[in-house]
């Protein structure tokens, strides 16, 4: 559990860093951060796709998963946990659900999440998720400055979902394998590059109705390896 408790207090201290900041950030500085932050965001998830090998796979999952996640309304929920925080917290932020959603996909989308949380409860080893609480905390320094207090609680979500891998680790292993990892980037660096579209607000994807692509790619590198 190290790993995951130095993710997620990675992410509080990112955010703490980037309100202290956001407050005396002119508006077009943070205008440009976010930018570059879709970016970086955009092409990391692109190119995770184009490296994986399961590129059918991955595009069958995202349509599966796209009509799954739609009737299933879950980037309406993950909107609704988010709105239910902010009026419990009485949090005055305008974009609190916004930063909720968005931080939350960007930390938890993504085979590092997996393997990293694996590893940690099998053998031990804490080093993926050290290298993902710094980019994740780098990350909640520029998401917090611009999308305020909602991007901290997202740590939330962080603990609960690596933490909950980490701890059933011995009965997830199977999500190592190769096949599955593949499956897994190319899925998630597709879901990665919708977060970017959306941070450089080229478009409106609702990235988290696309989340059980993951699950539909895990079941597909399951099944046909």
């Amino acid at each position: 559990m190290i790993g995951t408790l130095v993710n997620t207090g990675a992410v509080v201290v990112g955010s703490a860093i980037g309100l202290a900041a956001g407050a005396r950030l002119p508006e077009r500085v943070k205008v440009i951060l976010m930018q570059a932050l879709g970016l970086a965001v955009a092409v990391i998830g692109l190119r995770m796709a184009l490296e994986a090998h399961h590129a059918l796979l991955a595009i069958a999952c995202l349509l599966l998963g796209g009509v799954t996640g739609e009737l299933l309304r879950i980037e309406q929920r993950l909107e609704g946990l988010a709105a239910a925080l902010q009026r419990l917290l009485r949090a005055e932020s305008s974009r609190f659900v916004e930063g909720f959603v968005t931080a939350t996909l960007l930390y938890l989308t993504g085979a590092m999440t997996i393997v990293g949380s694996i590893r940690d409860g099998t053998v031990g080893d804490s080093s993926i998720l050290l290298v993902k609480a710094l980019l994740d905390g780098v990350a909640s320094v520029t998401l917090a400055s611009t999308l305020g207090i909602g991007v901290m609680f997202s740590a939330l979500p962080v603990l609960l979902v690596q933490g909950g891998i980490t701890l059933l680790a011995g009965y997830l292993a199977f999500l190592s394998q190769p096949s599955v990892l593949d499956a897994v980037n190319a899925t998630g660096g597709l879901l990665i590059l919708g977060i970017g579209i959306n941070l450089l607000q080229i478009g409106r994807i609702h990235v988290g109705n696309l989340l059980p692509a993951l699950a539909y790619a895990i079941i597909g590198a399951v099944l046909f390896p």
